[in-house]
């Protein structure tokens, strides 16, 4: 598994990396995500991001990594817990990461994240938008000097609200998802500049659009296929004429998209199993 660089938190992090959401209960039984989880370290992956917002995914990976002897770069969030959510009380979001490091059987966190930052809908992490003010920046200032946690970053899922916090230059790392796939490329506008322009780690989630590029739906497309616009059928169509003329699968083409971008530091996977883990891996490694 080769490796690179991101960005200016100078760890080397594998090309393709662990997204935790699916070893969550809800999505994975435990023997399976626990495979799932030493396939991927066996091949080379040592970066695995997760939330508290996944489910149990803190509480699977605590009991999971604790038996893993290779070094590991690991991310959580702050967001969502406890509740109610208080992203304007301190002791709130120091509670979730105390919870996370409990959870996580760590004493620091690699990489700790706002989740969500560019949704004021969702959490209202910003009394200053315009200036990106807030509790949460005291409290990363105060983890960083403290040694609890090593760098900062964003994890959202917006494509151009992101630009304006990304601009401050207080984060090291930027998780985007949704946004950089291969049929939906609106990160590339603003978001990827910018982070790249304060040198910021750029990790990629959900390079497969939300399972719409986990395999094809041939027979769905030959119809109307309801869930999508015609527009959209018919570029999957074209995509699916490509494959063929190819011989490649559709994960196989996503992910390679997505890590062929030089300024990607690493894309998450969402595998829940050994032989999904060694697929994807294949696909990134020709």
């Amino acid at each position: 598994m080769r490796k690179r660089v991101l960005g200016r938190t100078g760890l080397q992090v594998s090309e393709l990396s662990m997204g935790g959401l699916f070893v969550a209960s809800f999505a994975s039984q435990f023997e399976a995500a626990r495979a799932a989880v030493r396939r991927a370290v066996e091949l080379g992956i040592n970066y695995i991001d997760t939330a508290p917002g996944y489910g149990d995914s803190e509480s699977i990976l605590g009991q999971i990594l604790p038996d893993i002897e290779a070094p590991l770069i690991l991310s959580t969030k702050l967001g969502g817990r406890p509740k109610p959510f208080m992203p304007q009380e301190r002791d709130c979001l120091m509670a979730s990461v105390e919870e996370s490091l409990r959870l996580l059987k760590r004493d620091k966190i690699d990489i700790l994240m706002i989740h969500e930052p560019d949704r004021p809908g969702q959490y209202d992490w910003w009394p200053d938008w315009e200036n990106v003010r807030g509790p949460v920046l005291d409290l990363l200032d105060e983890l960083k000097r403290s040694g609890t946690i090593k760098y900062t970053g964003l994890g959202g899922t917006t494509a151009y609200e992101m630009t304006h916090i990304i601009q401050t230059g207080r984060f090291d790392v930027l998780l985007s998802a949704y946004n950089y796939i291969l049929l939906w490329r609106e990160a590339e506008l603003e978001v990827l500049p910018a982070a790249k322009a304060m040198n910021m780690g750029i990790v990629i989630g959900s390079p497969l659009q939300q399972g719409a590029l986990s395999r094809r739906f041939d027979d769905q497309f030959r119809g109307k296929a309801p869930w999508l616009n015609t527009p959209r059928r018919k570029q999957f169509q074209a995509l699916y004429a490509l494959l063929d003329e190819l011989k490649m699968s559709v994960p196989e083409m996503g992910l390679r998209f997505v890590i062929s971008n030089p300024a990607i530091s690493s894309v998450l996977m969402g595998a829940r199993s050994p032989e999904e883990v060694e697929q994807n891996v294949a696909a990134v490694e020709k």
